[in-house]
């Protein structure tokens, strides 16, 4: 346990529980100098014997029950001592009871993230996280105090910003590191849902996004309708996800509802910016995939010429990245130019659909042939 500075009261100890007109802020313990509540830390620092200073810190709390930040305080110092004797039972629920008098509290929610972490405690780990979250993003949606001018307001944000960054991303890398252990699809589908509700903008998002895909998929929990449904909130949340504009094209692809899944892939092209000069793998491969949609949607539309173009701007995207994805383009562009009757065209590029390994290179076989049979009779 940290023994008690009193000098450093004014500035570690020195948080302001603030409230907004309509919105919580982040909760800052006060214990000011002078009180009887700091005579009370100045003893317990002075105690040398870790039990009797457990002793005491209970004390504190009752007889200062009706101060919640010293009971904030004085339970969180008991939970950092049970978590420092290897009790982590005692340490949650003592750090929960903190939480019950300091509920915003951004260091007392690391605190429980880190008992949490050491107790294998995924269930609570993920709540501390998701609630760190809706803590570090409610800074930046305070209300003005009155009377404050926009400058000093964006320059106080910005620094409560700064100040708390160090917290929200052990939180944020909390939460994700709990998405990726867990091995119970329906756990793992709610930890995703809290986690993405509380850092909607997080750099884990794509990651997560695929987890949550995997999750809902056929090997998993096999659920489209909660599947698209994840996919609309993260795209109400972040408009330019790559990963969640590709499977929400995909599915309106495979349920044969074209222009949605046009949509969302051209959209998906705008994102990926595969033409820049800085495009690195991962844009190009999903412009190409987004591609090869649009080229699919087209053919099943008899929009065989608009297929063609898109079959053929996704092939040169993917050759060499998805050696699945360009043979699913080889074998669209073969099939439209088939269909346009340039047979010397499908002949060659099926020919090359046809050598690839995997669930097309049959169906690339088999229509390969039929296009070396009919140019052998119109010969």
């Amino acid at each position: 346990m940290k023994r008690f500075n009193r000098s450093l009261l004014a500035v570690f100890f020195l948080f302001a529980f603030l409230v907004s007109q309509a919105r919580a802020q982040i909760d800052r313990i006060v214990i000011a100098a002078g009180t009887d509540e700091d005579h009370a830390l100045q003893a317990i620092s002075n105690e040398q014997d870790n039990t009797k200073k457990i002793a005491m810190y209970e004390d504190f709390v009752q007889k200062f029950s009706s101060n919640p930040q010293a009971v904030a305080y004085g339970n969180w110092q008991l939970s950092q001592a049970y978590q420092a004797n290897g009790d982590l039972n005692k340490a949650l629920d003592y750090g929960d009871n903190a939480l019950t008098a300091s509920p915003h509290n951004l260091d007392i929610l690391v605190s429980q993230a880190s008992a949490a972490t050491q107790a294998k405690n995924n269930a609570k780990l993920i709540d501390y996280a998701a609630k760190g979250g809706e803590v570090c993003h409610s800074i930046a949606k305070q209300a003005k105090p009155e009377g404050m001018s926009d400058e000093d307001f964006a320059r106080k944000v910005s620094e409560e910003k700064t100040t708390a960054q160090n917290n929200c991303d052990f939180l944020e890398t909390s939460g994700f590191n709990v998405i990726t252990s867990e091995t119970d699809p329906k756990s793992r589908m709610a930890e995703i849902e809290k986690f993405t509700a509380a850092f909607p903008d997080s750099k884990f998002g794509d990651q997560v996004t695929n987890y949550a895909l995997y999750t809902l998929g056929p090997g998993q929990l096999n659920d489209q309708t909660r599947l698209v449904s994840f996919g609309e909130k993260i795209l109400a949340t972040n408009p330019n996800s790559l990963t969640a504009l590709l499977l929400l094209a995909n599915h309106y692809a495979e349920v044969n509802s074209s222009a949605k899944a046009i949509s969302y892939a051209q959209k998906a092209v705008e994102v990926a910016k595969a033409d820049a000069p800085d495009a690195d793998k991962v844009h190009k491969m999903s412009a190409g995939a987004a591609h090869n949609i649009i080229g699919w949607a087209y053919f099943k539309q008899d929009k065989t010429t608009s297929a063609v173009s898109e079959f053929k701007t996704a092939s040169g995207l993917l050759k060499g990245q998805d050696e699945q994805q360009y043979a699913s383009s080889l074998y669209g562009l073969g099939s439209a130019y088939g269909k346009l009757n340039k047979l010397s065209e499908a002949r060659e590029v099926l020919t090359e659909a046809a050598k690839i390994p995997g669930p097309l290179q049959a169906l690339s076989q088999d229509l390969l042939a039929k296009v070396n049979s009919a140019r052998a009779k119109g010969r």
